[in-house]
């Protein structure tokens, strides 16, 4: 199985960046969509990013949108969520998540990360 392991979360400021990182083991990264999802106490997981194989295509949550970019380096396994202007709504525990794309279902990731904390602060 493919192991993820998501760093770079931290406590900010309100207004301050963050950049999420995700490595991947194996050889197979370049086949997988990747995406990010998040996870606040007391609520459900939400879908944040999503990047295609190549990294040609991109999609965001609304609440994300123009604020959050996610990018991936097939050569080095990894996926990046950007994360500018944060808000304290943001904060939550950060998943990087894998989809073999292996079923016709959308966003039915195969592989999750442990995750990584973002709490920001007002």
């Amino acid at each position: 199985q493919v192991q993820l392991v998501e760093s770079g979360g931290g406590l900010v400021q309100a207004g301050d960046s963050l950049r999420l990182s995700c490595a991947a083991s194996g050889r197979s990264f370049d086949s997988y969509v990747m995406g990010w999802f998040r996870q606040a106490p007391g609520k459900v997981r939400e879908f944040v990013a999503a990047i295609t194989r190549a990294g040609y295509s991109s999609n965001y949550a609304d609440s994300v949108k123009g604020r959050f970019t996610i990018s991936r380096d097939n050569a080095k396994n990894t996926v990046y969520l950007q994360m500018n202007s944060l808000k304290p709504e943001d904060s939550a525990v950060y998943y990087c998540a894998a989809d073999r794309l292996l079923s016709s279902t959308p966003h039915d990731y195969d592989y999750w990360g442990q995750g990584t904390q973002v709490t920001v602060s007002s």
